[in-house]
């Protein structure tokens, strides 16, 4: 039997804190690895299986894609595009008229950041502590963790980070240099941090008033995560700017910007040669599509309120803190998450970390309450 860990370590940059399973097939909420154990997801791709693992509609509608053309050149026009760019724009705050398709976040949030150069042509941004917008090398200027960033100085300059929802300490920071301000509405990497509603309508303000481009980074989001089809929705916010990917397309690499009328950018100014593929729209427009019929914002309201109520039964010595919003889950513990997270997948539940002493569920929307509830026996097994 092959020793697929094995060849991994051989052969790949190891970047990333492996696990000591190898998973190769995934239904839904559901993953199994080489040994056959099955494992109820709780990472989901990092967010980007919202409608779960190889969801039919989405299978099939790359299979067919496929089979017709791959890939299409932007310097052509291409159906499958030109439904999905319709499609973004039709479901996103109504201010948001034009769509870029990119492969990624990482891709998406550097676009934003040469929009915002281009249209006012002003140096500086303003980002939020906690912050997570990327590992290229601009959005990981507007990223705020060192341990991701001082590797790798100099960073490209006029990134300025200040305390997350709190409009005070931002409005200090803006001048006459100042580009755009980029957010999350949740800081999810950050430990699932909820802005409030009167933060966001603030910073909306001082943006228009200043003449200062707003990007909101919904990542992770976006596409009926926090129980609206964009988390922006939860606080009346429309942003100049959105950014993009995860679960846009069933788990299918895809990123997205969309931009208002203030937003310009000419011909030759930005580019790519896979954004917008006809295999990753296809998939995006199968998944929108199912997110809609399904009425999938509203089912994860639902089962996050589900979820809070069983947690909040129960006396948990070693948590400081549930923060929750629709199925981006958070709970902050008194000590380091990662032993909890290591016992969990051993009891057949895989969870994140979001920080040293988080952990983080982010299942598929479409988990069922059977699933969910062995989840939360799970965790509520491990903090007591």
């Amino acid at each position: 039997m092959t020793d697929f860990i094995e060849l991994e370590k051989k052969f790949e940059f190891d970047v990333y804190p492996k696990r000591g399973i190898t998973l190769v097939k995934g239904k839904n909420a559901k993953v199994w690895d080489d040994k056959g154990k099955e494992y109820i997801d709780c990472v989901a791709g990092h967010g980007s299986v919202n409608i779960g693992h190889c969801n039919e509609k989405v299978a099939e509608a790359v299979c067919m894609q496929s089979k017709k053309l791959i890939t299409c050149s932007g310097i052509f026009y291409n159906d499958v595009r030109a439904k999905l760019v319709e499609k973004l724009v039709s479901i996103a705050p109504d201010n948001l008229t034009r769509a870029f398709l990119c492969n990624s976040g990482s891709e998406a949030v550097e676009a934003a950041i040469k929009f915002c150069r281009f249209t006012n042509h002003k140096p500086e941004f303003i980002c939020a502590m906690r912050g997570f917008h990327g590992r290229t090398l601009g959005a990981l200027s507007a990223t705020f963790n060192p341990k991701f960033r001082d590797d790798f100085k100099p960073l490209v300059p006029g990134f300025i980070h200040v305390p997350f929802n709190n409009f005070e300490k931002l409005k200090e920071k803006v001048s006459e240099n100042t580009s755009a301000v980029i957010l999350e509405v949740v800081q999810g990497e950050g430990g699932i941090h909820v802005g409030s509603k009167e933060y966001f309508k603030q910073v909306r303000d001082l943006c228009d008033e200043k003449g200062i481009l707003l990007v909101i980074d919904e990542v992770q989001t976006g596409f009926c995560r926090t129980g609206r089809m964009f988390g922006c929705e939860n606080f009346d916010l429309k942003p100049d700017i959105m950014c993009l990917a995860k679960s846009i397309a069933g788990g299918v690499p895809m990123g997205a910007v969309l931009c208002s009328d203030k937003v310009k950018i000419p011909l030759l100014k930005h580019g790519t040669t896979f954004g917008g593929n006809p295999l990753a729209c296809s998939a995006a427009l199968a998944s929108i599509d199912f997110m809609l019929e399904n009425k999938l914002a509203e089912e994860t309201e639902k089962k996050g309120a589900y979820v809070m109520k069983k947690l909040n039964s129960q006396k948990f010595p070693k948590v400081r803190e549930i923060r929750q919003i629709g199925l981006m889950i958070g709970i902050d513990l008194r000590e380091k998450s990662r032993p909890y997270i290591e016992k969990l997948m051993e009891l057949g539940v895989l969870a994140l970390p979001a920080g040293p002493t988080v952990l983080r569920l982010l299942p598929p929307l479409t988990i069922s309450y059977e699933e969910l509830d062995f989840v939360l026996d799970k965790v509520i097994e491990v903090l007591k």
